[in-house]
């Protein structure tokens, strides 16, 4: 059960998602991803939600550090 962590708060937001998912498809079975983010990526939870199997989001959390740095968890199934 790892950690891999990613901020994204310096990459475009047109490359953001993309590079998010990759990062979460190379995740392991009980490994989480934690994302570091400028706002809150509750579309990007809606999507991950609807779109990708291995998502478990009951296990998904978000903490507000800052106005603007986010940490949101992403849990693989």
């Amino acid at each position: 059960m790892a950690e891999t962590k990613l901020d994204v708060r310096e990459i475009p937001p047109a490359e953001r998602h993309p590079k998010i998912h990759d990062a979460f498809a190379a995740l392991e079975s009980g490994d989480t991803l934690v994302l570091i983010n400028d706002h809150e990526p509750k579309p990007l939870f809606y999507e991950m939600q609807a779109e990708v199997d291995g998502f478990d989001a009951d296990g998904y959390s978000v903490e507000r550090r800052s106005t603007t740095e986010f940490v949101a968890k992403f849990p693989k199934k």
